[in-house]
Formats: structure tokens, C-alpha cells, sequence
């Protein structure tokens, strides 16, 4: 029988990033994610790792792209505000093509703002918070397991594209506890760190850098960089569909608000209301072309957000030009998490 632990999404980020082979944290304290580095301070020091309470977010991005730049696994988390203070540091290791995971278990902003669950985060993440027009992986799970699973593929997938990958979590699944089998790392056939800095030998020199002095040479790597971001397009998107093969209103949401949004779907089905959920998984690369083939088919969609709008933006670019998209959203400071009751609410008005 498959072992099953009852634990918290952020300690699921934890363990999952230590069977993914890493090694080396770096971070600060700050609600709602401190729960990861408490672990990882706990049991990286047991396996032989290093864990390191920087003195700031900036130092503590910084020292991510160090360790990275030598080969290893590493990762660092925050919440919100302190996300915000690395945006320079992510922007550094995207230019240089360094992989790296890092966390974000969104809180409520702007500003301080407060501790409570938000997906207000989702512009910073998917369309480069920091300088310079790049891009991240971003993943966005919608339980504990997801937490747990989605953290391993992270580490992969920033591995094999050498791009940092982000998990976009907030209060709810970071706090929630639910039952989660460990899987073992996956067998993935990854790309050998011929890249990697070294020190002083007989070898070729190699320099992990992102200044580009050259004529002509700024431009030729950001096309080599926008060229990977479209093979992540076209291999890595993923994405969850739930009863939309008769749907006649697709609800779409990620993370927590989809769960919240699937509750809903099926006390409107038992409702006798043909509505099904679209849920991106990822969130870069946005799972454009499932989109296009929904709405070719069923021309109303009803995006749910924990946000005043923004993936909103996403869906309207994606589907069938002749669809009609509405929102329905709790901007940071509403006080409450939507109820399946709400929810079912907004399907009524939107469904025809």
C-alpha cells in the first residue's frame, strides 16, 4: 500500500524539493511560507545540505543565482512583498540562463497589504516582474499533492530549459493540510550542466553572465531566449479540463479559486446546468491552444479570480474570437474567500 503523509502545502513544497535532489535553500521569513524554511532548516543540515537565513530577499536571490551558477539544485521562497524585493535577482538569472526554483506563497497587497489568501501576484509572475522582457516557468497548484508533484516538475523543467521556474501558491493550499503520497523523483532524462562555473583549471574558461557588450550581441540572445520560451509553448503547457465534453459555459480558474470553482461546476450540474472547468496548470506557458479548442465549440467562458482581474487578460487573447468572456473576481482586502454557493450564483447569470 502507498504511503500517505497528512501534511501542509508548504511542507510539501519542502520535501519535494529535497527528493528533487536539492540541497541548498536560501531565504527569509515571512508569512504566509514560513513553514518552508522551517523544514528546510530542519532537514537539509541531516543530508548534508546547506540552509541559509539571508540577511534580506535580495541577498537571499542573489546567493540562488551563485549556487546555481555552479550546478546544483537550489531554492529560495517568499511571500508577496518579499517576491517583489528578488525581481531584480530573477530577472539576473533569466538573462544569465540559470535554472532555480523559487516559491511565492501569495499573500494580499499592494504594499505590506495582510496575510491573506491572493492570486494578485499572477501579472509579476507570467510576464516578468523584473527588467528586460523575459519570462519564467510559472506553476500553479491547486492542492497539497499538486504542491508536492508540481515542485519536482519545477526542478526539472528548469533544469532541462535552463530558465527559473516559479510555484505560484497562496494561503490556502500553502496552509491546508491534506493527505499527499511522497512519489519518488522521476526517472527525466535531463540535459548535462556543461555550462557551469568551475573555478581556475586547465579546462576551457566559462562565465555565467548577463551583460552583452558586442554589436549585435543583446539582441541575438534575447532571440535565443524568446526561442525557448516558445518551445515551452509548444511542450510544456498543461492543464485540467472537468466535464467539458456537453459545456455550454466554461468556468476557468487556477489554483485555490479553482477549487472552489470545481465545487460549484458540480453543484450546477446536479443543477441540471452544462458547465465545465478549464483549470491552467501552467500558467507560463498559458495553455493558449485549449482555449481556442473549447471556445470553437462553446462560445461563453466565466473566468474566476482572487484578483480584480488578470488572467482574465490571458483568456480574452486565447479564445475563438467570436466568444464571450466574463469575469468574476475578490481583489485583495475583500475579507473572505468566494463560497461554491457564490459561485454557483455567477454560473446562473452567465449560463444561456
Amino acid at each position: 500500500m502507498t504511503k500517505r503523509l497528512f501534511m501542509k502545502g508548504n511542507e510539501a513544497i519542502a520535501m519535494a524539493a529535497i527528493e528533487a535532489g536539492c540541497r541548498y535553500y536560501f531565504g527569509y521569513p515571512i508569512t504566509p511560507q514560513s513553514d518552508i524554511p522551517e523544514y528546510m532548516s530542519r532537514e537539509l543540515p541531516k543530508l548534508g545540505g546547506e540552509f541559509i537565513q539571508a540577511e534580506s530577499e535580495v541577498a537571499s536571490i542573489n546567493m540562488l543565482l551563485g549556487a546555481s551558477a555552479t550546478g546544483v539544485r537550489a531554492m529560495t521562497s517568499s511571500s508577496s512583498p518579499g517576491i517583489s524585493l528578488k525581481q531584480e535577482g530573477i530577472s539576473y538569472m533569466s538573462g544569465a540562463e540559470l535554472p532555480g526554483v523559487i516559491v511565492n506563497i501569495c499573500r494580499s497587497g499592494p504594499g505590506l497589504g495582510g496575510i491573506d489568501a491572493s492570486q494578485a501576484d499572477y501579472f509579476q509572475a507570467v510576464k516578468g516582474g523584473g527588467h528586460g522582457g523575459y519570462h519564467i516557468i510559472v506553476l500553479a497548484p491547486a492542492s497539497v499533492q499538486e504542491m508536492y508533484d508540481l515542485t519536482m516538475l519545477a526542478f526539472d523543467l528548469s533544469d532541462i530549459y535552463r530558465v527559473p521556474a516559479m510555484i505560484l501558491g497562496d494561503s490556502v493550499v500553502g496552509q491546508m493540510k491534506e493527505p499527499v503520497v511522497p512519489n519518488k523523483r522521476p526517472a527525466t532524462e535531463l540535459p548535462p550542466k556543461n555550462w557551469v562555473v568551475r573555478g581556475k583549471g586547465d579546462g576551457e574558461q566559462r562565465v555565467v553572465k548577463s551583460l552583452y557588450l558586442g554589436d549585435g550581441e543583446l539582441e541575438a540572445h534575447n532571440w535565443k531566449l524568446h526561442g525557448r520560451y516558445q518551445e515551452l509553448r509548444d511542450k510544456e503547457t498543461r492543464w485540467e479540463e472537468f466535464m467539458l465534453d456537453d459545456a455550454e459555459l466554461v468556468v476557468t480558474a487556477f489554483g485555490s479559486a479553482a477549487r472552489i470553482a470545481k465545487t460549484a461546476v458540480m453543484a450546477a450540474r446536479d443543477n441540471g446546468i452544462k458547465v465545465g472547468l478549464l483549470r491552467p496548470i501552467t500558467l507560463f506557458p498559458f495553455p493558449e491552444k485549449a482555449f481556442r479548442a473549447v471556445t470553437e465549440r462553446c462560445k461563453r467562458v466565466l473566468d474566476i479570480e482572487l484578483n480584480a482581474g488578470q488572467m482574465v487578460e490571458d483568456v480574452r487573447l486565447s479564445v475563438a474570437r467570436d466568444a464571450e468572456v466574463f469575469f468574476y473576481g475578490r481583489p485583495p482586502g475583500a475579507g473572505s474567500l468566494p463560497t461554491p454557493e457564490e459561485l454557483l450564483e455567477q454560473i446562473k447569470k452567465y449560463y444561456v
